[in-house]
């Protein structure tokens, strides 16, 4: 008979494909799953879910025999840690595989907000080519960039930036040694220091709202915010205040609090690039992240430590 685990939320049909073959699935998200589900909570020892919704604790307690909480991503502010490490519930997720698709959203974000990418790409639908001026953008070359949050994310950002002829300072929690970028003293000071804000910074309690109105009023007039982290890392009514009233110039956002169901007061906000959260979200990345979920689970009913466990 097959192990019992629950799939929080969907993942590539391959990678599901391979769990309902060596498990009994029972999906969360699947109405017609509710019935069996209810049956299976005693016998769980696994659950599947993405970076962004992760597992309450009311779910933890429902499930006694829990053993491995496996993201398929690398945020962990949905779960939590300490309970799970408390109930010797392991918490894996899929790092490493996703750093270089995180980084080119940024990136990506960057250069749309810089040069108007979207607009253009309504200017040009819109029929008003050859009849309307359109503005001019700006150049990354020679800009000041600070990256908040200098973890695998930040630094191959930070790499790509250099790509394009950006002078690279940041900002991190803890010692870093192994680059030579500038290293500034506080998120405030990195700000001031900085043309483009660029956020990789883990969600944590201490984290929450970091960006605040304070820093993106040193970030300036002409300064640019880029959150490829987690939308409770910025002061989201701040962020809104300085886009309306020209505190700040711009930003391209991947993430934002309460996603799906984000303030729409995003959707009129000022040269603002959005993106529904899809930094990772290519069929490589995917897959990638699929294995290691595969993986950290597989080792679990192997009575095996999991192989990227972060608790």
């Amino acid at each position: 008979m097959k192990p019992d685990i629950l799939l929080v939320e969907p993942m590539m049909k391959l990678i599901e494909d391979r769990l309902d073959a060596a498990y009994t699935v029972h999906r969360l998200y699947d109405p017609a799953s509710r019935a069996a589900l209810e049956q299976a909570l005693p016998n769980i020892r696994a659950v599947a879910t993405g970076g962004g919704t992760g597992l309450s604790s009311e779910w933890m307690e429902k499930l006694p025999s829990l053993g491995v909480i496996a993201i398929n991503g690398v945020g962990t502010d949905k779960v939590d840690l300490k309970l799970a490490r408390s109930r010797n519930i392991d918490v894996t997720t899929t790092p490493g595989v996703l750093t270089d698709d995180v980084a080119d959203l940024g990136i990506a974000l960057l250069l749309a907000v810089l040069r108007h990418v979207v607009k253009g790409d309504s200017f040009v639908r819109d029929g008003k080519w050859g009849t309307d001026p359109f503005p001019l953008g700006h150049s990354p070359k020679g800009k000041r960039v600070g990256i908040l949050g200098l973890g695998q994310i930040g630094k191959a950002f930070g790499r790509r930036a250099e790509a394009f002829g950006m002078d690279v300072r940041y900002w991190n929690r803890s010692p870093i040694t192994d680059v030579a970028w500038k290293s500034c003293a506080s998120p405030l000071a990195l700000a001031e220091d900085s043309d483009i804000l660029v956020l990789a910074i883990a969600a944590t309690a201490a984290t929450e709202n970091i960006v605040n109105a304070g820093i993106l009023k040193a970030l300036g007039q002409t300064g640019v915010l880029v959150n490829i982290a987690r939308g409770s890392v910025v002061d989201e009514d701040a962020l809104l205040a300085a886009l309306n009233d020209g505190t700040i110039a711009g930003a391209g956002l991947d993430v934002f609090v309460n996603e799906p169901k984000i303030r729409e007061e995003f959707f009129t906000a000022p040269n603002t690039v959005l993106m529904p959260h899809q930094a990772s979200a290519t069929v490589e990345t995917r897959i990638a992240m699929g294995e290691l979920v595969l993986a950290n689970i597989a080792a679990h009913f192997a009575g095996e430590k999991p192989p990227t466990t972060v608790n």
